[in-house]
């Protein structure tokens, strides 16, 4: 990184980041109080609150939202008469899933090969260190140019819209000329990277029943209908021969302009094991940028260990659809309720409960905060020209923010890059990306406040 003092400011300011990151992965803030105590996300909710007063920040606050977690919001003040930009990120992060499978500890930030490992270190509690390191560095070199807000979701991972609701309730408070959402990530590391969409999302729980009880299926089955034989039936015509997703009425064909991601690349970020395939049809950025994709997120049905030679009654299932931008999530929601209904064989009785949902988001590259960035990036990393890349994942807050506030200009960028392996074990950040991206927002601000 060639030198100037904003870079060598974070450079500095590096060991603390990685003190901090390590407070904060320390707390199990999952938002599902179902498995994780709801202290441990108010523990990392008063940690962010902590570190944005002891930065200056002004009418720093918890705020109560409507899906019963909190977010953080605070307001810096800068130069009169200065642009007003809003940092994003969020303090919520996914279950660790089987903690036996992390080689170290999924709560104790563990840095290994030169990377920092733990729950959340990339998506997205890295992200508030980026933002704290790029304030930090600015403070350093003459002051903060643009006054500031700093709003840290509590529930972003679990789609249940607190902070949505919260904004639309409260249109004044994030309001922005500029917003930066710090939770997407480089397309590979080392290549400055601004995320242009996003797919939208809707989350879907099945629940189908046959019997009115589990019966013996050495006296019953061949005749008895089968409820988990009948949600694999609905689970299956979910997808072409070919893995393409197909939900009835729902259009799969669109194409991705743009950066496109090489096959062999995407095989080695998945980890695809040797000799299996790759599902759909199109370039890769077709499927996972610009294309419906469904999940099965998980199914209730009797696990092998202790199973009985039963017909089962009752079966349930979690079905995640992702839609690419210019599909209504809404809609689409609708048409996947249908569909499954529809395609629910042998009569039998099921229900669908719509459990999460999130509109796609289209970016604005042509304005004036975009070529900031990008010059910005340019000083971050030398010899690289900014990258425009789509995001298979959703964040529902971006679309209430652009319906709040149309003028704004919203940039994505962000910590987690494939090698990152976000929502899996072993997540992981890279502390060069960490350093280069705050220097990159430390310039951004600086050549947006004087543009």
């Amino acid at each position: 990184m060639s030198s100037n003092p904003l870079a060598e400011t974070v450079a500095a300011l590096m060991p603390r980041a990685k003190a901090e990151l390590t407070e904060l992965v320390a707390f199990k803030s999952v938002a599902d109080f179902g498995q994780f105590p709801r202290s441990e996300s108010e523990g990392a909710a008063n940690w962010v609150a902590d570190a944005l007063r002891a930065e200056g920040f002004e009418d720093v606050a918890l705020l109560d939202t409507p899906d019963g977690t909190q977010s953080v919001y605070g307001y810096l003040p800068g130069p009169d008469g200065a642009k007003t930009v809003l940092l994003y990120a969020h303090y919520d992060v996914q279950p660790p899933l089987d903690e036996a499978a992390w080689t170290t500890p999924p709560f104790e930030l563990t840095e290994r090969d030169g990377r920092w490992y733990g729950r959340g270190a990339a998506d997205c509690k890295g992200g508030l260190i980026m933002h704290l390191l790029a304030l930090r560095a600015l403070k350093a070199n003459g002051g903060v140019p643009v006054h500031v807000k700093v709003i840290a979701e509590g529930s972003e991972e679990q789609g249940t819209g607190g902070l949505e609701r919260y904004a639309e309730q409260h249109p004044e408070l994030l309001a922005a000329d500029t917003i930066v959402i710090g939770d997407a990530g480089n397309f590979r590391v080392g290549l400055p990277t601004v995320t242009t969409t996003l797919r939208g999302m809707t989350l879907i729980r099945v629940q189908i029943d046959t019997l009115g009880g589990n019966l013996h299926s050495g006296q019953f089955g061949g005749a008895a209908p089968d409820a988990l034989a009948a949600l694999i039936r609905v689970l299956d015509s979910l997808r072409a021969e070919d893995g393409t997703t197909t939900v009835d009425g729902l259009e799969p064909e669109t194409r991705w302009e743009g950066l496109q991601y090489d096959e062999e690349q995407f095989r080695a970020d998945a980890k695809v094991l040797d000799g299996v395939g790759l599902i759909g049809d199109g370039t890769v950025a077709d499927r996972i940028w610009a294309r419906p994709a469904v999940t099965v997120l998980g199914i209730d049905c009797p696990p092998v260990v202790g199973a009985t030679p039963s017909v089962q009654a009752s079966a349930r299932a979690l079905i995640s659809l992702r839609v690419p931008p210019g599909v209504d999530a809404a809609e689409a929601g609708k048409l996947l309720q249908a569909h499954v209904e529809a395609h629910t064989p042998w009569g039998a009785r099921v229900r669908v409960e719509q459990v999460g949902q999130g509109q796609a988001f289209r970016a604005d590259t042509t304005s004036p905060a975009y070529q900031a960035m990008a010059d910005a990036m340019a000083v971050a990393y030398p010899g690289q020209e900014m990258q425009y890349a789509g995001q298979g994942g959703s964040i529902p807050l971006c679309n209430t923010l652009a319906a709040l506030y149309p003028q704004a200009e919203i940039l994505l960028i962000g910590l987690s890059e494939p090698e990152a392996q976000i929502h899996a074990v072993n997540e992981s950040v890279s502390p060069d990306e960490l350093e280069r991206l705050a220097v990159a927002e430390a310039h951004f601000l600086t050549l947006y406040a004087a543009g």
